[in-house]
């Protein structure tokens, strides 16, 4: 008998591709479970007001299909295959309760049902775009892929810890055992998982703004949000953020970030993980298109609700000029807090472009659409992140890494379209009875609300210029790399209570196993924080099937 040919480790690793997002089982079980993950999406946002991480229970359902020995379906025990089904459910979760329905509900709120379906065209357009500028623009210097994404860490690690088991295994399930626990209990246990990964100072600013959000109201009996100061800080942060884009982009760099580069290159001979895979060429057609796209999505909502019986062709030109940079300015902040956090103030970001509009004298209708085509872009663009974050995780140990990596890439893409398009044929569906019902999510309320009471006190825009002061300064200090600014204006904005001091143990803890154990140290809390984020999703989920 003739012996087997040999095979060549390196030729299989050039040969091989990514597994396809639409392969008939693969795609089977990834519409499912984005059927799933919008359902819970929808429930969630109009029960309790937020979205949760449904990242890793489709990473836990894709890891049980492949112990199943029949139909092909032990295929799904490939960790990349998992991948996709992960990044299709978190999709179809965020797109239909934060980019689709949220919007959807502003016009129906403001007694305008017949806007509802010219509003889920325009958060489908804004839903569309910000997915197209993330894809393009992740792997770039601006949005790196081996920044944080905390979450994203955490459902890669559940991957991995479901596929090779042992100590990883047992420090990953250990974590999401005290998260459930703590979470039972009424502690945000993802602020503490998120502190085990992110960037250190970043997160630092993070938990003292949600420090001052606690305890300054308590103790001297001021409002901040009455004195808009959170919204003010994160206007002057993001000021300086866009700034600092601007000149990372077209300006000369400084001998630190050539420093970095040469550090950076050398680091590559060893991992080509870490070499960018999108230039700044790329990068700044990305977000020029997305600009420009915005701008069309603007123009279509703009006609489809009727915007022109109440604005005159140059009131119209303006409604979508402030739409585009709305929309893309949210994007940005948001993907930058998501980044480095973890965390995303997509609610208060997008109430800052509402106080703006009230400011500028927007008529309400424009207004309320405005609302809800920039509240469409912002979460699907950070979870995306999330998701690649987690593949780029999964991939960067294949060799040659570039050419897999941007297959693998792409399938995600398509994955996640798929997470997309049910979605919206989801909430195309539910919304009529939704909303008959009373059921909206808060966050649209708070919208209607503002929108309906106006702002005619000048002194609100006195405030948020003096708030915004310190937000640009702090952002200046910090530099792009740490987003000091946009972290500390998080933490005012989001406000939850306990977050920050569950922030700071976790990152004393954090630094003192690492001086400990070195370097191990630091991949042993990374794997803490991850089943912390993992528990802390998984009781949120059950909470919502038990209610």
């Amino acid at each position: 008998m003739a012996a087997s040919p040999v095979s060549d480790p390196a030729q299989d690793a050039a040969t091989a591709r990514h597994p396809r997002a639409f392969e008939p089982r693969t795609a089977i079980i990834t519409l499912a479970m984005s059927v799933v993950g919008a359902v819970i999406g929808i429930h969630m946002i109009t029960t309790l007001g937020v979205s949760p991480n449904t990242s890793v229970i489709g990473a836990v359902v894709a890891m049980l299909t492949g112990r199943i020995g029949f139909a092909g379906l032990h295929r799904m025990r490939d960790v990349n295959r998992q991948n996709l089904v992960q990044s299709a459910i978190s999709g179809a979760t965020f797109a239909a309760a934060n980019s689709l329905l949220t919007p959807m509900a502003i016009p129906f709120l403001f007694g305008r049902p017949d806007l509802v379906w010219p509003m889920l065209l325009g958060a489908s357009l804004g839903l569309a775009i910000d997915v197209y500028v993330l894809y393009r623009a992740y792997g770039s210097r601006f949005l790196p892929a081996d920044a944080a994404w905390p979450p994203g860490v955490a459902a890669a690690e559940t991957i991995r810890a479901g596929d090779r088991g042992g100590k990883q295994a047992a420090l990953l399930v250990g974590g999401g055992i005290v998260g459930f626990g703590a979470s039972f209990l009424g502690l945000p246990m993802s602020a503490a998982g998120i502190a085990m990964i992110g960037n250190v100072w970043a997160l630092l600013m993070f938990a003292v703004g949600l420090l001052v959000a606690q305890y300054v109201p308590a103790l001297t009996g001021l409002d901040l949000n009455a004195f808009y100061v959170p919204h003010g800080v994160m206007i002057g942060a993001g000021l300086v953020a866009l700034a600092q884009i601007g000149v990372m982009l077209f300006g000369r760099p400084s001998q630190r970030a050539v420093a970095k580069e040469a550090a950076l290159r050398e680091a590559a001979k060893e991992d080509p993980s870490l070499v960018p895979t999108v230039d700044e060429r790329t990068l700044r057609g990305a977000l020029g298109s997305g600009f420009v796209l915005f701008l069309l999505g603007a123009v279509v909502l703009a006609i489809a609700g009727g915007v022109w019986v109440e604005l005159p062709w140059w009131g119209i030109l303006g409604f979508a000029l402030f739409a585009a940079v709305a929309a893309i300015v949210h994007e940005l902040i948001v993907g930058l807090a998501a980044m480095h956090a973890g965390w995303f103030p997509a609610f208060a970001v997008t109430l800052i472009f509402l106080i703006l509009g009230l400011v500028l004298q927007f008529p309400t209708v424009p207004l309320a659409l405005l609302v809800g085509y920039c509240a469409s872009t912002g979460p699907a663009f950070a979870d995306m992140g999330y998701d690649f974050k987690a593949g780029w995780l999964l991939r960067r140990d294949r060799r040659p890494y570039t050419v897999f990596e941007l297959d693998g890439r792409r399938e995600q893409l398509k994955a996640s379209i798929l997470g997309f398009v049910v979605a919206i044929g989801i909430v195309a569906l539910v919304w009529p009875s939704l909303f008959e019902s009373g059921q909206v999510p808060p966050t649209a309320k708070v919208y209607v609300d503002t929108i309906q009471a106006g702002i005619t006190d000048p002194a609100v825009l006195v405030n948020l210029l003096i708030w915004a002061v310190p937000g640009a300064v702090v952002q200046l200090v910090g530099g792009p790399g740490r987003q000091l600014g946009v972290l500390l204006a998080t933490g005012l904005l989001v406000a939850t209570p306990n977050a920050g001091w569950l922030v700071l143990v976790a990152l004393v803890a954090r630094l003192v196993w690492r001086r400990l154990r070195g370097e191990e140290g630091e991949r042993e809390t990374a794997l803490v924080g991850a089943g912390l984020i993992a528990g802390d999703s998984l009781y949120s989920v059950g909470r919502m099937i038990w209610r």
